[in-house]
């Protein structure tokens, strides 16, 4: 038997599929098929935060800068307000590998559910439902090569 993908709850073998302790063998199942469902809402606008706190500081100290030409005042006044937006505007760059790290880390999870569903004994069971992109990639590419290295008369859909 060969194991094509194992984490706590779901198994992947060259004779089944284990899912929540519930097994599906592929000789019983006839054909796989999965299914995206629609976005979620709480992850664009985490991702769109995520673009604002990015772009606060920069704006700030345009902003700033602006001002602090439109104003008029002394030499000594208008390069410290152009510093300290200056300043401002610097303070993005050590939040910035953080909040990029956040922000990559949203596309690779994905922002949609993703289930996984098999006719198994003439029915459709959804065998997997995960917002997990990665996961979700990983559990159906292992699905498709365990069906590809078994019986013929299963049929996955692309």
């Amino acid at each position: 038997m060969v194991t094509y993908y194992d984490d706590t709850s779901v198994q992947v073998t060259s004779t089944a599929i284990w899912v929540d302790g519930r097994s599906f063998q592929l000789a019983e199942i006839s054909t796989v098929w999965h299914h995206r469902g629609n976005r979620s809402w709480r992850v664009l606008v985490g991702r769109g935060a995520i673009g604002a706190a990015l772009a606060g500081p920069l704006v700030a100290a345009a902003l700033g800068v602006a001002l602090a030409l439109l104003l008029g005042r002394s030499p000594t006044v208008t390069i410290a307000i152009v510093g300290a937006s200056v300043l401002v505007g610097l303070a993005v760059g050590p939040v910035a590998d953080f909040l990029f790290e956040h922000l990559d880390r949203s596309y690779v999870q994905g922002s949609r559910q993703c289930e996984i569903w098999a006719r198994w004994r003439g029915r459709p069971v959804r065998l997997v439902r995960t917002g997990d992109a990665v996961r979700f990639g990983r559990i159906y590419r292992a699905v498709q090569r365990a069906v590809e290295a078994g019986e013929p008369a299963v049929r996955v859909r692309r």
